[in-house]
């Protein structure tokens, strides 16, 4: 799956509700409707397991110090944020979940391109490559 980091001046978009978070503390990112359908075009498209959820994670490296990575996962890890939009499991684990705090992932067509963006209210800047951020 492509990212494309910042924000975005195209026209609002809902974000999807996470169900299971009860009375914990608050997820630490939304997903859009489009990016939920998205996810699951790909989950379904790239053949995977319909019981497979969605990993977000933040790892360093990029030319601005963070990187956003998705992947696909059977199972969450013991110490997971599991978040449920629609059906989709997202795992989110508790160091990115304090860089992803806020942030909300859309789906972005466009003329250059489509693919997923993170709209990070953490983020101090991001590089012209579109694939990493800085704090």
């Amino acid at each position: 799956m492509s990212t494309d980091l910042g924000n975005t001046d195209t026209k609002e978009t809902k974000s999807a509700e996470a169900k299971g978070a009860g009375s914990g503390p608050p997820a630490p990112l939304t997903l859009t409707a489009k990016a939920v359908q998205m996810v699951k075009v790909t989950r379904e498209t790239e053949g995977l397991d319909l019981a497979s959820g969605l990993r977000v994670a933040v790892r360093g490296g990029g030319c601005s110090g963070f990187e956003y990575a998705l992947d696909f996962e059977l199972e969450a890890r013991e110490t997971d944020h599991v978040l449920e939009y629609d059906g989709l499991n997202v795992f989110v684990d508790p160091v990115s979940a304090r860089y992803l705090d806020g942030t909300e992932i859309d789906y972005m067509l466009g003329p250059t391109g489509s693919g997923f963006k993170f709209n990070n209210p953490k983020a101090t800047g991001s590089c012209g490559c579109g694939s990493s951020f800085s704090m």
